[in-house]
């Protein structure tokens, strides 16, 4: 019984924060982001502002998070079930590369706005900084518990990498006002990611030797 009720409360709170980020998003989108206050996402979320700053802390983050939305737990959990025989490098880089692939269509108009504000491109940013805590959790599985600061490091440089990526991906519209993302975002992910190959390599291999 009490895990049914810690799982119906799970579901209640991704529930909750799902209907405030589309919220977010929708308002952003209706009225313009400068135009959005805190009080709007949550009245239109069925929410109070108090349960509003459980899960954001800012608009903006509620905005983004419409696009980025729990992208953090997907990475790790992509690390995590890369079979043994794939090597730590490659798991990182292809699950990094899977879950920031471009957002699509659907998400046209929400990079759209964001790119237009200096406020939502840098909170698109940050959300690199996200799957640090989560990405040092999968790596240090992988490694073991021989190296106790090698997975937090790593997971770091790996969260640095992306938020180079995507600032140069979402760079500000042309003068033109044309919003034209900055190159592939894959591939600026490979290239940012490139110099951490050496490290997680060798982070292996030390993991792999015997005692």
């Amino acid at each position: 019984m009490t895990t049914r009720r810690t799982g119906l409360r799970e579901q209640k709170k991704q529930a909750t924060k799902e209907a405030l980020r589309e919220a977010a998003l929708r308002l952003a989108l209706e009225h313009g982001a400068e135009n959005v206050r805190v009080d709007d996402i949550a009245e239109a979320a069925g929410v109070s502002p108090r349960t509003y700053n459980n899960y954001f802390s800012s608009r903006e983050q509620a905005i983004v998070a419409a696009v980025t939305a729990e992208r953090e737990a997907r990475v790790a959990a992509a690390v995590a079930a890369r079979p043994a025989g794939v090597g730590l490098a490659d798991a990182v880089v292809e699950a990094m590369v899977e879950q920031y692939t471009d957002p699509g269509e659907q998400h046209r108009d929400a990079l759209l706005l964001i790119s237009t504000r200096p406020a939502l491109r840098d909170a698109l940013v940050e959300t690199a900084g996200a799957i640090e805590h989560a990405l040092a959790d999968a790596i240090a599985q992988r490694l073991g518990d021989s190296e106790p600061y090698t997975a937090r490091v790593l997971a770091a440089s790996v969260a640095a990498a992306a938020r180079i990526a995507l600032r140069q991906w979402i760079a500000p519209p042309t003068a033109s006002g044309l919003v034209v993302p900055s190159g592939s975002l894959p591939d600026l992910l490979r290239a940012t990611l490139a110099p951490l190959v050496p490290a997680l390599d060798a982070a292996e291999n030390r993991a792999q030797l015997p005692l």
